[in-house]
């Protein structure tokens, strides 16, 4: 079952990163598979990946936010 989850966290990172210039909600939705896939690291005890995906998801929400305040002024 860990297996499942990891493959369909990074699954959806792939997904959302190539969609991410779409809109900003893909990139929100990135930053939660990068999440996602920090959580598979954790619980896998790969702790270098899970450290590595939470600083990615940490990026992607912030740049979300970023452009969810540019597309408000707009």
């Amino acid at each position: 079952m860990l297996n499942f989850f990891g493959a369909v966290a990074v699954a959806m990172l792939m997904l959302f990163y190539t969609l991410e210039e779409r809109s900003y909600w893909f990139t929100l939705l990135f930053a939660l598979a990068c999440l996602a896939s920090s959580a598979y690291g954790w619980l896998a005890g790969t702790w270098p990946f899970g450290v590595i995906e939470l600083v990615w998801g940490m990026i992607a929400g912030y740049k979300w936010w970023l452009r969810l305040q540019k597309s408000a002024t707009e």
